[in-house]
């Protein structure tokens, strides 16, 4: 039996190229295989920022509440099973080779992309394991996305912002179309974009789907979560910023349901996301916020969340993002930048591409760190010349903060959640 390193690997050569949007494809297989309703409900979750954060709340409560569960969410920053739990665990090696192994018995001669035969293994995971709620993130735009094989019960976009202008386009309007193809005629729609392209609302009116928009039928008020009459009071000061909106978004969907789980809501702190750690005497905040809108929300959790010293940013990220809208929003936030490489990362930006891009953002020459050293000796310099009141943010790309997280898993005394 090969080994899940070994699969893993084999995955990333059998298809031409690494993406490959379409169903056709995915849908052969996926019938053959027999996974084409996972679970008896199906949440499936597209969105530009917030995706991950939102099927861990979800997860939460629904577990808390005695249901079965199983989340599929990517990409993973430190090892594969993360992608796939089921009731809060993390799938063993031997359960994901046994589902890559029962893909390859049914595909044929259909090729598919790294993305799309993992998918199908966790929807098969999800139905052998009988779980009663299949949450499903999508990996890109939404409506000619694998998971989007899958009929969902309840579709919920978190936000639209641009990115992946390549795949999905450079306007809100053409984004927010793509994102709507994971909506299904009559079945309820939840939307947490405060301000939602007019082609959200129109693709939900076409299809005739009960909807229910942040704002308007769902809100944060005050210290409170209304949804329509009903109401009760969030520990707001039990959970950090992303998982109130997470939260507040996975209540909505659960009441769309309904399921009456009201109580208490445990903190949520996912890896990568607004994570803070303590590491040798030093403060980190790790995010993997990678375009404009997440840069946009980073910055207001700086400003509600001082510190007595300075904040320093180590950046690496992709040389196919908007660099300069990516740094704007935190010129004004950050001390000094630490600009970084990704070796061995073809679609990572250089030092030149990652100088100009903070230049245009308006960050002044005097603050950005001479020389652009790999991730993990720019953090060990970061390290060296902050200070115990000083924050390192540590942000651009889920390869950058992965990077970190092993450093701190090799080095040991992180915390928490390492």
């Amino acid at each position: 039996m090969s080994s899940l390193k070994d699969w893993l690997s084999r995955l990333e050569r059998l298809h031409p190229t690494e993406i490959e949007l379409g169903l056709d494809r995915v849908a052969r297989v996926a019938r053959a295989l027999d996974v084409q309703k996972p679970a008896p409900k199906v949440i499936t979750v597209a969105g530009t920022n917030g995706k991950g954060s939102c099927i861990a709340a979800m997860e939460a409560l629904l577990r808390a509440g005695g249901h079965s569960v199983g989340a599929y969410s990517s990409p993973h920053l430190l090892r594969f099973n993360e992608r796939v739990r089921i009731d809060g665990i993390e799938v063993e090696d031997a359960e994901l080779v046994r589902a890559f192994e029962s893909v390859e018995a049914v595909r044929g001669e259909v090729s598919l992309t790294y993305f799309e035969y993992t998918t199908l293994a966790a929807l098969w995971l999800f139905r052998e394991a009988g779980v009663e709620f299949a949450l499903l993130e999508v990996g890109l735009g939404g409506r000619l996305d694998a998971v989007n094989l899958v009929d969902a019960d309840i579709a919920v976009i978190t936000s639209i912002a641009v990115d992946h202008e390549d795949w999905l386009g450079s306007d809100r309007e053409v984004i927010g179309r793509e994102k709507a193809g994971i909506l299904r005629p009559g079945a309820p729609f939840v939307c947490a974009d405060p301000e939602p392209p007019l082609s959200v609302a129109s693709a939900a009116g076409g299809l005739g789907c009960p909807s229910y928009f942040i704002g308007r039928d769902f809100l944060v008020d005050g210290a409170g979560y209304r949804f329509g009459e009903l109401g009760f009071e969030l520990p707001t000061t039990a959970l950090p910023r992303p998982s109130i909106a997470a939260a507040v978004t996975a209540l909505a969907v659960l009441d769309v349901l309904p399921e009456d789980i009201t109580g208490a809501l445990a903190p949520l702190e996912l890896m990568g996301r607004c994570q803070q750690v303590h590491w040798r005497g030093r403060s980190l905040l790790l995010d993997v916020g990678h375009n404009p809108a997440a840069a946009e929300y980073l910055a207001r959790r700086l400003e509600d969340n001082p510190v007595a010293g300075e904040t320093r940013a180590l950046v690496a990220v992709m040389a196919d993002k908007d660099l300069p809208g990516l740094f704007m929003p935190l010129v004004e936030k950050v001390d000094s930048w630490y600009p970084s490489l990704l070796p061995g990362n073809e679609r990572a930006a250089d030092c030149p591409t990652l100088i100009a891009g903070l230049r245009s953002a308006g960050v002044a020459e005097a603050r950005i760190r001479a020389g652009c050293a790999p991730v993990r000796e720019a953090v060990e310099r970061a390290l060296g010349e902050i200070g115990v009141k000083d924050r390192l943010l540590v942000f651009g790309s889920f390869f950058t903060v992965a990077e970190v997280l092993q450093c701190i898993r090799e080095g040991g005394d992180g915390e928490p959640g390492l």
